[in-house]
């Protein structure tokens, strides 16, 4: 069947339309750089004609409040409109565990707006909840250091990799909708200044590291296991040392 996928040239996108090719299907990479936005609604009616499914992996390309409520959106109120001109039967969203917990940060509650709007539209969906990607330590890493000291929270993580993001999106395209949601979590929950520290030790580096439950993560001061799963969420097997040994090193 035909499937496109929003923000199907991205990090899980990308990953989702080979899968969906793999498996025999007609899988279309939906982005602005292949004609097609969903925020201006540019290429929407071309791309969704014939199409049974919508897997939507966008992200919105900046954490500002009005910026990410802007993206999220017009994009929902877009892809739900030419949904429904086309006889979409299913939409598939990426999103994030415990959106609801964070709304301190104008992203999640952009986030939180996305998925009420999914709830509304009239349109069979499947919400896919994930943990925050192994990919994206690094950065939490970066953004925790000043003048060579991380200060990280104690808070929980409970991190996955983005490939197994990819699986059980595609899986939840394939399979009848839901009108629900689904949690999907790595297999290792530690608290987050742990897994920092681990990450320095991976790449061999020797920063410092402070415990710090003041620290944000994202503009947010997190309170008890915020970002992991609450309820019978589906677990990879993959750990984040494993991840981060297997990837390419760096050169000086």
């Amino acid at each position: 069947m035909k499937i496109v996928v929003i923000g199907g040239t991205g990090l899980i996108g990308s990953q989702v339309v080979a899968i969906l090719k793999a498996a025999g299907h007609d899988a279309l990479a939906a982005s602005p750089n292949t004609g097609v936005n969903a925020v201006t609604g540019e290429g929407l009616a071309v791309a969704l004609k014939g199409a049974a499914v919508v897997v939507d992996v966008a992200n919105s390309p900046s954490f500002a409040d009005d910026a990410a409520m802007d993206f999220f959106v017009r994009a929902g109120r877009n892809l739900a409109a030419a949904e429904k001109d086309a006889g979409v039967s299913h939409h598939v969203a990426l999103s994030v565990v415990g959106t609801e917990l964070l709304l301190d940060s104008g992203y999640f509650r952009a986030k939180l707006a996305q998925e009420e709007l999914i709830a509304s539209a009239g349109v069979p969906w499947t919400l896919v909840r994930a943990t925050q990607f192994f990919e994206f330590v690094a950065a939490i890493a970066g953004a925790a250091l000043i003048d060579g000291v991380a200060r990280v929270t104690s808070a929980s993580i409970q991190p996955i990799a983005s490939a197994d993001v990819a699986a059980k999106v595609a899986e939840a395209a394939l399979a009848p909708p839901l009108n629900g949601m689904v949690e999907i979590a790595g297999f290792e929950r530690l608290p987050m200044v742990e897994l920092v520290r681990r990450h320095f030790q991976g790449l061999g580096e020797t920063h410092e590291v402070r415990t710090d439950d003041t620290a944000p993560y994202f503009g947010v001061v997190l309170e008890g296991p915020w970002l992991t799963p609450t309820g019978n969420a589906w677990l990879s097997q993959r750990r984040y040392g494993d991840w981060l040994a297997a990837q390419p090193k760096r050169t000086a």
